[in-house]
């Protein structure tokens, strides 16, 4: 059965930063969650002309780079550590990968169900090119199942099941140089998924001058994830929670393979970020987040910077209640104590935790309201305060 199309403008931008919004007005948006690029496009921010056809059921298929093919028509994965068995005519566990008579094959190669405009803070990176923007997409499917995920109606679909766009990879690139992005990031879903999507663009992102970011939950094998590190200039990694039983009951899934794709991340030399989601009585132990930012300070730097990031109910875990934010003020504290020089409070609109200080001098150096940039005193990659130098990738 044919995919049923109709057309849909997409939340795409020119290029260019600036609208008459006042800063009361976005503060105030801001304490009630309303994301900055909406709020722009609602008082009169422009709109791109660009407008693309949106499909049910769009399938976009490319040969599968990591498999193995095993007897009676049977492939084995060797993209994420699942390392699935899949017969003929039968699926991965993320739902996107399939066996066709011994060919494994991505079913989302071009065909992004989710494509915006976002402020690169959204990501979330706060030590990326502050306050500019970051071209994002996702495709339908995920190599884990959190009780959690914030987006699950796509990450947890298969792509017949949902609306996507055709929009393969040189196309990625010119609407992301014709907005004035800066990167283009590979987020929202799990991008593990779309590998050779991503890959593929990488390549042309990077001819064209702009950065690569993802936002992973790093379970991934280390052969591919090293294959892909040398595009790669930025990654935040969700670290759901550090201990083993957290990521078999809430994730269906294994810590082991995210703290080692995290390392090496980091000796790969990619501009590392981790977002730590706290789920009150899951992993909200104040010693589990102590042994948690010794990890990091040890085995990444103690320059790594951590989102410690507050949980709404959501999907599953709907009987939960949010994260009381004292909580999330003692976990920065002993993340703080541990030795971590740059760590934040997340989906708390306004607090003081969301800004940047220097190690050094402890002047606050970035100051954000929401996902805006209200003042940034990094010059040239240091403290304009006391020249110390500050982590990340400002130029």
């Amino acid at each position: 059965m044919p995919a049923r199309a109709r057309t849909q403008s997409t939340d795409f931008f020119h290029s260019g930063f600036h609208s008459s919004v006042t800063r009361r007005e976005f503060l105030r948006a801001c304490a009630t969650g309303v994301c900055a690029f909406s709020l722009l496009s609602s008082l009169g921010f422009p709109h791109s002309t660009y407008a693309q056809i949106v499909q049910q059921g769009l399938v976009k298929t490319a040969p599968a780079r990591w498999y193995t093919r095993l007897e009676k028509g049977v492939v084995q994965c060797g993209l994420c550590p699942r390392r699935c068995r899949v017969s003929n005519g039968k699926r991965g566990y993320c739902e996107v990968r399939e066996n066709r008579e011994g060919e494994y094959l991505s079913l989302v190669y071009g065909n992004p169900a989710a494509i915006h405009l976002d402020p690169i803070e959204k990501k979330p990176f706060f030590h990326v090119l502050p306050a500019s923007g970051s071209f994002s997409l996702a495709t339908a499917g995920c190599n884990l199942h959190c009780k959690f995920c914030q987006n699950w109606e796509i990450s947890q679909a298969r792509p017949e099941e949902i609306y996507s766009y055709e929009v393969p990879p040189d196309m990625v690139v010119r609407q992301a140089r014709a907005m004035g992005a800066r990167s283009v990031a590979y987020t929202y879903t799990e991008p593990t998924v779309f590998y050779e999507f991503m890959v593929d663009t990488a390549r042309l992102v990077a001819e064209a001058g702009l950065l690569n970011v993802m936002h992973s939950n790093g379970f991934i094998n280390p052969a591919p994830l090293e294959e892909l590190c040398p595009l790669l200039d930025a990654a935040n990694i969700d670290l759901k929670g550090f201990s083993e039983s957290f990521y078999r009951e809430l994730c269906e899934g294994e810590q082991a393979p995210v703290l080692e794709s995290l390392k090496i991340l980091k000796r790969k030399r990619v501009h590392l970020e981790i977002t730590n989601l706290l789920i009150p009585t899951r992993n909200d132990d104040m010693a589990m987040i102590r042994g948690m930012s010794r990890w990091i300070r040890v085995e990444l730097g103690a320059d790594t910077p951590l989102h410690l990031t507050r949980f709404y109910p959501l999907y599953k875990l709907k009987s939960l209640p949010p994260t009381p934010v004292y909580t999330l003020v003692q976990a920065r504290a002993a993340a703080l104590a541990e030795g971590l020089q740059y760590v934040y409070i997340g989906n708390v609109p306004g607090h003081e935790g969301a800004n940047t200080f220097c190690p050094h001098c402890g002047r606050m150096i970035i100051q954000r309201a929401g996902f805006m940039v209200v003042e940034n005193k990094v010059q040239r990659g240091t403290c304009a305060y006391c020249g110390a130098p500050i982590a990340g990738i400002w130029e």
